[in-house]
């Protein structure tokens, strides 16, 4: 059996290169306002999701669309999918549970926050290249209201965010990942992260308390595999925005020497327009870099406009009580190593 080879020491390089047989991203209606309408598979008219009754089932229904909309694409149905590997940002990952219960798929819950999409691939593509799983899929959700009642406050408060605070994607997106086929998106290899505490307690900056992780995660890799920025079509991060991204950049060139700016880009600065669109700093929230590589970046390696993107989900690993204790906010982040396929 071929097993996952370990490069140096943190990457898992996967010598059967799984696939992506298909993808789906669903989007609420700010996200369908932004510049990557065009690349979604749908666009809901409102944050209801088609008039749920709670934020809370809007975002199990996007999930659960998203899901469906991959597997369909795929040309599989949920009786072939071996294991979903899935998550999102509520207490219990309710939103992901209560959307997919229906499917009837064995089901292995994951929490990484808004690395909950570069977690999920990573460890499925892993069981996938060594046979302990055939047909995988990988999922996220995030919605911006159950978001903010969650995690500060209802959106009936009325509460003013500063600049530095993103805008919570309500968005998903699914990958089914299986066995190489030939023409797919292949990943290639996985690697799981550290966590990172700066220090910062702020819960309206989570750029900043993710950037460390992004920057450990990516320094990693590098090392391992021997590779330097410029052999990539592009690294990308999800979701730093703009506080995020900037220290990123900074953390890089002071602490490791690397300079990523030339291939660098970040989910939350590429599903909004900081210009037109009221999002502060950009998007945030397991669905924001779920929704941008299960639509802009599948399909541009679908026709080779891209050929191998380095993708570091980064997530904030508090929780409500944390943050009313005093705790500061750690963060991890998760990379996949995807390409064009052949």
């Amino acid at each position: 059996m071929i097993m996952a080879i370990r490069q140096g020491r943190y990457t898992l390089l996967l010598p059967t290169m799984p696939s992506i047989h298909g993808s789906g991203a669903v989007v609420g209606k700010t996200e369908g306002e932004g510049p990557l309408a065009a690349e979604f598979d749908y666009i809901y008219a409102d944050d209801t999701i088609g008039g749920c009754p709670s934020w809370e089932k809007a975002e199990s229904t996007l999930h659960r669309e998203a899901v469906i909309r991959a597997i369909s694409k795929a040309d599989m149905s949920p009786q072939d999918i071996d294991l979903i590997m899935a998550g999102d940002l509520l207490d219990q990952c309710i939103g992901t549970s209560f959307g997919i219960r229906e499917l009837e798929m064995p089901f292995l819950g994951m929490f990484g926050a808004c690395s909950t999409m570069a977690l999920s691939m990573a460890l499925a593509s892993v069981l996938v290249d060594t046979g302990a799983v055939c047909n995988a899929v990988a999922s996220t959700s995030s919605h911006f209201a159950s978001a903010e009642r969650q995690f500060r406050l209802p959106l009936e408060y009325g509460g003013q965010r500063p600049q530095s605070a993103q805008r919570t994607a309500t968005a998903a997106g699914a990958a089914v990942i299986a066995p190489h086929k030939q023409g797919t998106p292949c990943i290639e290899a996985a690697i799981f992260g550290k966590i990172k505490d700066l220090g910062i307690k702020d819960t309206n900056n989570m750029g900043a308390a993710m950037a460390p992780a992004a920057a450990s995660t990516i320094a990693d890799f590098l090392h391992d595999t021997g590779t330097k920025p410029e052999d990539y079509d592009l690294i990308l991060t999800g979701d730093l925005s703009k506080v995020g991204t900037d220290l990123l950049l900074e953390l890089l060139v002071k602490d490791e020497g690397i300079d990523i700016s030339s291939v660098h880009a970040d989910c939350g600065l590429m599903i909004y327009d900081l210009e037109q669109q009221d999002v502060h700093a950009g998007g945030s929230g397991c669905g924001c870099s779920g929704s941008v590589v299960n639509s802009y970046i599948m399909n541009r390696l679908k026709n080779h406009e891209l050929n191998r993107v380095l993708f570091v989900g980064t997530g904030a690993l508090l929780s409500p009580t944390s943050s009313l204790q005093g705790e500061s906010i750690p963060a991890i982040a998760h990379g996949v190593l995807l390409t064009s396929g052949n």
